[in-house]
């Protein structure tokens, strides 16, 4: 059975439903629709040079791959290359292949080093170290169990701290950037991170089709943005926080929690039964909260770095 590699295209339904059904598959624990995929694919920073492929076996799509620069990055250079192969058809090729395609792209447009997420399984890690990759740092996948799982009671803000939604901030959505941009760039990671372009955050982060601002948690101090847990769902019952962290000024003093606390009981009562999330290994702080909350760590995967050139 032939295996061959193209362009996903943005308007065939079954390669987005195929795209998204590979990567439900192998990798379960991340929020992707194929109305998520389309909107990347017309709203990525052009800088980014996204380009995503798919695998393809007798018409259907069996392997996936995301590829992009890190255009928010001050070291130019850094390109990503994020591969998934449906469970029941590996060992044909197709992760080999899109490995290929996915390189020369990057490659063409100035890319110096590859990062790669690779599930911490043996079969995944051999197959990076084969192609040239060298383990980095790593990061977990959490669950909570959030229809019969025991959600800490809330609790009063503090004097001086109020808590909203995100809907709050329709009017004027840029506090919540200068946050987000402030606690992104402390994030543990091999690639540093500026978010500059306003523009940019509204299209990929604001206007997602996944970003759910009403179920997002901001804790205001003296009336300013100081935490926040945004968060993004997939339409069903499965919610995921994709970003919790607190302003400089403002952290030890519990806000990231009490945010998220918010949050997951407001998205219980919406109906949503499943809560995701991600940490670093090394983000010692937010896997405790989370751990408090009744996370469970149920996948891990390792980055992987190879040097071009």
């Amino acid at each position: 059975m032939t295996v061959t590699v193209r362009d996903l295209s943005p308007g065939a339904p079954d390669d987005l439903e195929g795209f998204a059904r590979v990567r439900r598959a192998a990798l379960p624990f991340f929020l992707l629709t194929p109305e998520s995929l389309a909107h990347d694919l017309t709203h990525m920073h052009p800088d980014a040079h996204y380009r995503p492929f798919v695998a393809v076996a007798d018409g259907e799509v069996i392997g996936t791959a995301q590829v992009h620069l890190s255009h928010e990055s001050p070291e130019p250079g850094q390109g990503n290359i994020n591969v998934y192969v449906h469970p029941g058809h590996t060992r044909r090729g197709a992760g080999t292949l899109l490995v290929r395609a996915a390189e020369e792209h990057l490659a063409a447009h100035g890319a110096t080093r590859l990062l790669a997420w690779v599930l911490d399984e043996p079969g995944n890690r051999a197959f990076a170290e084969r192609h040239g990759y060298r383990a980095s740092r790593s990061a977990h996948f959490l669950r909570l169990d959030l229809a019969h799982g025991t959600l800490p009671p809330l609790q009063d803000p503090p004097p001086g701290v109020e808590l909203r939604t995100g809907s709050d901030f329709a009017a004027d959505p840029r506090p919540l950037f200068e946050l987000d941009a402030e606690t992104t760039a402390d994030e543990p990671s091999d690639v540093d991170t500026e978010f500059t372009d306003y523009e940019a955050w509204l299209k990929e982060t604001w206007q997602h089709p996944l970003f759910s601002a009403e179920l997002t948690t901001v804790a205001l101090v003296d009336g300013r943005p100081a935490a926040f847990s945004a968060v993004r769902t997939d339409g069903g019952t499965r919610y995921g926080t994709v970003m919790t962290g607190t302003a400089r000024a403002h952290r030890g003093r519990g806000l990231a929690k009490l945010a998220k606390n918010d949050s997951l009981h407001r998205a219980r009562a919406a109906g949503y039964t499943e809560a995701i999330t991600g940490n670093d290994t090394g983000n010692g702080p937010m896997i405790a909260i989370n751990r408090w909350f009744g996370y469970e760590i149920c996948a891990t995967e390792v980055r992987h770095v190879r040097e071009l050139g």
